[in-house]
């Protein structure tokens, strides 16, 4: 088995305008009415989108991304796997469709990412050097504060 970041090395990045038309085209949009602003428009018409997507269904993700949005976002899953976000900020219902797909791709984007490969280092000797010259400056200031028996 390779290790981590062998592993992160061969990971390609993720397909964005793949991802992007993936995603337009599997969502399922339902219409119903909002209780946002919109005043006598509220009671009649369907503003509020409501976007359900399959995970099955999105491209541009490798196995490894897909692993990554399933443990991050595990509690907002459905039991069919997928996703469901819901817009109903604005009086326009072509708004809010534009931002459940934004909202929808920005946190599958996020939540996708593959944590950036740490490298191991090691301090060089100067600067190790240096923390201990400073802990030695503090424990000297820490000492001269104490109350000598003399004193009293």
């Amino acid at each position: 088995m390779l290790a981590y970041g062998d592993q992160h090395k061969k990971q390609g990045p993720m397909n964005q305008a793949l991802l992007h038309r993936s995603l337009h085209a599997a969502a399922d949009l339902t219409y119903s009415r909002s209780r946002g602003p919109g005043g006598q428009n509220v009671n009649k018409v369907n503003t509020k989108v409501s976007l359900r997507i399959l995970l099955k269904d999105l491209e541009g993700l490798s196995a490894r991304e897909m692993d990554r949005l399933r443990e991050t976002l595990a509690s907002r899953i459905t039991r069919e796997d997928g996703l469901v976000i819901t817009a109903e900020g604005e009086r326009s219902q072509k708004t809010n469709q534009e931002r459940a797909f934004s909202r929808l791709e920005t946190l599958i984007t996020a939540a996708a990412r593959l944590p950036q490969y740490r490298k191991p280092t090691t301090p060089s000797k100067q600067k190790r050097e240096q923390r201990l010259q400073a802990k030695r400056i503090h424990g000297t200031k820490k000492s001269a504060r104490r109350l000598v028996p003399e004193d009293f």
